[in-house]
């Protein structure tokens, strides 16, 4: 990257379609050169505020800044911004090279200069040998390199991924996942993940935003969001949980219906009536 990781900023952005708020106020700063996620389910809001951040949607309220710089009303190619979207959109008719060679053509870069960005990227991804194949001739995984080449060859300052796993089978869903996590560290680029895989977040991400209907319902580390939610809406949305309700004895047992459940609650909760999330991977307690 030409330039030091940058902070993505977004103060109090609203957009509905129609009657139906898409969102809500929302207001977050991503961590520079970090893998920011958000994460919820289809619905929620999280795409838009990834297409307002890109230039593809213009917010009704609020501002978007990349670099301290205000953007929100700029057209997306003057953003130094590279999306990778679900489809991919790969010209088919144009080989490998073409497709990561296509922005930089745009921006009237040729001769060498093209064709050393092209293959130190292709590189990076694993595609040198492949660079004359068409799209259709390549497996899923290869496709999802190609797109992230192409976003990647312009050297922006940010990298947004609008659920790029969704179309891979779940053995290429986790090399890929692994494989852009590399490519993120490696490159430092500060960048912003769209999925409703709770497991993606989980493992990707060093920062996850989980939204709900427009909002932001909590922000933090991964293991910090799954262990403590916020909300047992929060829970249910990592993880599939089941909530018990009860109250927490001098002991931290929690006792339902009569009977005393050996939890290992804190003791600082006695007295109080709490709702525990249980998962398949741990136990959460979560504000009644």
């Amino acid at each position: 990257m030409s330039r030091g990781p940058v902070a993505v900023q977004v103060e109090g952005i609203c957009k509905s379609f129609g009657r139906e708020p898409a969102l809500a106020d929302v207001s977050l700063t991503f961590t520079p050169g970090g893998f920011n996620t958000l994460l919820g389910p289809s619905g929620c809001g999280k795409t838009t505020l990834l297409r307002s951040i890109a230039g593809f949607v213009t917010p009704e309220a609020g501002r978007i800044l990349i670099g301290g710089e205000d953007v929100t009303h700029q057209p997306p190619w003057t953003r130094s911004i590279g999306f990778v979207f679900q489809s991919y959109a790969l010209w088919p008719h144009k080989s490998v090279f073409e497709n990561v060679a296509y922005g930089l053509r745009l921006r009237k870069v040729e001769g060498l200069e093209l064709e050393r960005r092209v293959r130190a990227l292709l590189e990076t991804v694993g595609l040198t040998s492949l660079h004359d194949r068409s799209p259709g001739a390549l497996s899923g995984g290869q496709q999802q390199r190609v797109a992230l080449a192409r976003a990647l060859v312009l050297e922006p300052s940010v990298l947004l991924l609008d659920e790029p796993l969704a179309n891979l089978d779940a053995r290429l869903r986790v090399e890929m996942r692994q494989e852009i996590r590399r490519l993120q560290q490696e490159l430092k680029i500060t960048t912003i993940f769209v999925t409703h895989d709770q497991e993606e977040a989980l493992e990707l991400s060093d920062t996850v935003a989980v939204m709900s209907r427009g909002r932001v319902a909590q922000v933090g580390p991964p293991e910090a969001v799954y262990e403590r939610p916020a909300s047992p809406e929060v829970a249910a949305l990592l993880g599939g949980a089941s909530f018990v309700e009860g109250m927490v004895s001098e002991e931290g047992e929690l006792i339902v219906d009569g009977a005393r459940l050996a939890l290992g609650l804190s003791r600082d909760l006695a007295g109080k009536r709490v709702r525990v999330a249980l998962t398949a991977r741990r136990m959460s307690v979560v504000a009644d």
